[in-house]
């Protein structure tokens, strides 16, 4: 269960909604106590626009690349039909399928 929610966290950051919640966050801080929002505050903020928003553009990337694996996968005839679902297992469960495959039947 902890496993799906943090796979789920991670996938969440990379959304645009993610970062109008840190826009949002640093307003109301504004509003509530802008005494204590000051340089530091803004670094905070900054650095966690600036997560944010790696977060999307690496989110970006992965599944552009998993779409193009997905489209080899899927006009390969020699490919495993199960590796285009792979994607939406958890990190841990491809970690050991690697493993497995990795291991020939040879040894």
């Amino acid at each position: 269960m902890l496993r799906t929610f943090m796979t789920k966290l991670g996938t969440f950051t990379g959304h645009p909604i993610a970062l109008a919640l840190v826009i949002l966050y640093g307003f109301v801080w504004h509003l509530k106590s802008p005494e204590t929002l000051d340089w530091s505050g803004v670094a905070a903020l900054a650095t966690w626009g600036m997560t944010v928003l790696i977060q999307r553009a690496t989110h970006r990337d992965t599944q552009a690349l998993h779409a193009k694996l997905d489209e080899l996968l899927i006009s390969s005839s020699n490919a495993c039909s199960e590796l285009a679902e792979i994607d939406n297992k958890e990190p841990e469960d491809i970690v050991l399928h690697r493993k497995k495959a990795a291991v020939t039947p040879d040894e």
